[in-house]
This record gives C-alpha cells, sequence and structure tokens, in this order.
C-alpha cells in the first residue's frame, strides 16, 4: 500500500483513533491496529504521519524530531524461499534501513562529519561485494539508529499490511526488532495494521508462537479496532466526493448513503458512484430505504467492494455473518464466540445477548453475504 501525500483530512479527522494511537506514542509505546478492509486504512495511516497531526497532539514543532515511517512490504526486495535465514532478514533490515534513509535525508540534524558517517554505513549497508553483508545488517541498521537516536530523535515504524511481513521474513527478524526497541525503549515503537489480531496470524500462518512472543507481546496491551468513519468524517468524504466529481445531491440522498454504507471509506466511494445508476428512485431516498439499499448493493463495484471486506476475515467470522444471515445453522464453540466479538468490535454485526439475535451491518454488506459469497481465499 503507498500512502498518498497529497490528500489531507481535516484536523480532527479520525479522531478518537488517532488521540488513541498518539497517547502510546506519547509513551512511545507500540500498538496493533486492526481493521478490515475497506476501512480507510490508506487515509489513516497517511493522517496520522504528518507533522501537522503528530504537532497538534503532541506538541513536537521540529518535524525531524519525531517521525513514523510507512514500511510497506510491497516494496520488500525480492526473497526466495531458498535464502538463507540471513539473507531474509537482511531484506527486512534493508527496507527499514532504505526508508529511514529516505524519511531523514538530508539530514539536518545531523553535523557534517555525523552526516558522512550515516552516509558510509548507508553504503556499507548495500554493498553485495562483502561476504558478510547479510550477517552485519542488523549492525548496520542500528548503527543508523544510534546516529539518530543520540540528536533525540523519536520514531515509530509502522508496518502497514503487516500479514505478509509475518509470511515472508523468519521469526529471527522480529525477535531482533524486539531486541534493537528494548535497546531504545525511549526513542522507538513499533505499529502494525492487520486484518486480525497477530495471534491469530501467528496461529494461520503457522509460526512458531514462541518464538516470535517476545515481539508480538509487545502490542497486548495497545490492541485498537478501526472501524468505519464517524459521522462527521463520513460527511466530508461525501463532500469531497461531491467536489471532484461535481455532482450534488441533497441532504436526504447523503443520510442515506452513510446510513446503507456504514461509514466504510470504500463502500461509500464505490456506492456514491453508483447513485445515478438508481434512476428517479433516488431523489426519494428515505435515510433508512432497505429497498435501496439492496438495489444499490447489486450493483457489481459496491458488490466488489464488499469482496474486499469479505476477504479480509477469517473463516470464523465468515460462518458466523452466514449464519446471522440464515444462510448456515450457527455453531457455538470457543472459535465462534470469538469471530461474534471480533465482528461487533469492526462494526459488522450487532449482537443483542438479551434478543440472542445477530445483526449484519451496514445495510450494503448485508445484502451481500445474504447472496451467499463464496469463500474465495486470498
Amino acid at each position: 500500500m503507498t500512502v498518498n501525500r497529497n490528500r489531507t483530512q481535516s484536523a480532527d479527522f479520525r479522531r478518537d483513533e488517532v488521540a488513541y494511537i498518539m497517547r502510546r506514542w506519547r509513551a512511545m509505546e507500540s500498538c496493533s491496529l486492526i481493521g478490515v478492509g475497506s476501512v480507510g486504512k490508506s487515509n489513516l495511516l497517511q493522517h496520522i504521519t504528518r507533522p501537522a497531526t503528530i504537532k497538534s497532539y503532541l506538541g513536537i514543532d521540529d518535524p525531524n524530531m519525531f517521525k513514523a515511517i510507512n514500511i510497506d512490504p510491497n516494496v520488500l526486495g525480492p526473497i526466495d524461499p531458498l535464502d538463507s535465514e540471513k539473507q531474509k532478514c537482511w531484506a527486512g533490515y534493508e527496507l527499514m534501513m532504505h526508508r529511514l534513509f529516505m524519511s531523514f535525508y538530508p539530514f539536518e540534524m545531523l553535523n557534517t562529519q555525523e552526516r558522512d558517517r550515516f552516509m558510509n554505513n548507508y553504503e556499507a549497508f548495500q554493498d553485495g561485494n562483502n561476504p558478510l553483508y547479510a550477517h552485519m545488517g542488523l549492525r548496520y541498521f542500528e548503527f543508523g539508529l544510534d546516529l539518530l537516536f543520540r540528536k533525540g530523535v523519536k520514531i515509530v515504524f509502522m508496518f502497514d499490511e503487516f500479514e505478509d511481513m509475518l509470511k515472508r521474513l523468519p521469526v529471527k527478524f522480529f525477535q531482533t526488532l524486539r531486541g534493537i526497541r528494548d535497546a531504545n525503549k525511549s526513542n522507538m515503537s513499533y505499529l502494525t495494521f492487520t486484518r486480525a489480531p497477530l495471534p491469530i496470524l501467528v496461529e494461520k500462518f503457522e509460526i512458531d508462537a514462541l518464538g516470535i512472543e517476545p515481539f508480538t507481546e509487545l502490542f497486548n496491551d495497545n490492541l485498537l479496532f478501526v472501524g468505519p468513519y464517524n459521522e462527521k468524517d463520513a460527511r466530508e468524504m461525501v463532500t469531497q466526493l461531491i467536489s471532484r466529481n461535481d455532482r450534488n445531491y441533497p441532504e436526504n440522498i447523503v443520510q442515506f448513503l452513510i446510513w446503507a454504507t456504514g461509514g466504510y471509506a470504500g463502500l461509500l466511494r464505490s456506492s456514491y458512484r453508483m447513485l445515478d445508476t438508481l434512476g428517479q428512485a433516488i431523489d426519494q431516498a428515505s435515510p433508512h430505504n432497505y429497498d435501496l439499499a439492496n438495489r444499490l448493493a447489486a450493483k457489481r463495484a459496491v458488490q466488489n467492494e464488499c469482496r474486499v471486506i469479505w476477504l479480509s476475515l477469517t473463516p470464523p467470522e465468515q460462518h458466523v455473518l452466514k449464519a446471522a444471515a440464515r444462510l448456515v445453522p450457527f455453531i457455538t464453540n470457543a472459535e465462534t464466540e470469538q469471530a461474534v466479538t471480533m465482528l461487533v468490535q469492526k462494526k459488522l454485526l450487532h449482537a443483542d445477548r438479551l434478543q440472542q439475535t445477530l445483526e449484519i451491518q451496514p445495510p450494503v454488506f448485508k445484502y451481500f453475504v445474504g447472496t451467499d459469497p463464496a469463500e474465495i481465499e486470498e
């Protein structure tokens, strides 16, 4: 995922989520964000890396003294399954070192001598002619960090689409990240963004749970489920869509759109583009028109976005949703009970414990699940 740095949000965008993240960052604690596809992840990550956002929440004026650095696994170098553990670890350090270099260049906080030392270190890190390059990758990375930490710089490495890194990099890599963080607790922390909690992913990918525990336990107490936009943020997104497409809609249609999509960014975008295809019926839309929501949900663009959400869910979560849609019997066990809890936190399910009912939300996604989507693996 490449963050779009040209689009900016209002100062209080995702206010509750950003406030939570910034409290963790103020204490230099690591945190784990969880959100389904279509939740608007790109906008959130872009927003929290902005110097203006960091200044507003943390009071840090100099953007060079606090950096949130996005680590995108899509630009991770090629990794052959036959590569040694050292080579695979080096690929991870190389990505982090490169993003560190790009984020701080031209290193205004360093003097000329320190800047030269960093540049020489970076070049040595990349020297494939050195037979020990893979072994020394961690040391070069540590040295580069140390030059910055000595200046009081604070860094958060944000691991976007962290599932990919878990699948491609060895446990040793994450153990060393824990070690680096322990040596620099007041200057460094991590943020991960995944579609499921880390323990579930560790089990799913059959990763050595005991071996990776030193890393994953950094996030045990700082877990945040990122749900859809609140009313204000959803309205701002609709306003942006209107301004870009030069097509306005009255208040009743805006209310209907936000209700039907639940404020999920991807669903808002695709549904907005389909409004004109609903014909004259849209002019009379009421804020809670299920028939119109079903017609909207039947559009291919909206279905595609619903499928993004569907494929970001675990098999137990998919089972629970199918059971809520009365497509399959509900199987009660620890796994499905956990799935219900997760879906409620992801704002895809409303559970009435008193009436013992489960209601899928938002309406367009409810329609999608009711069509019995095929369980396609990623």
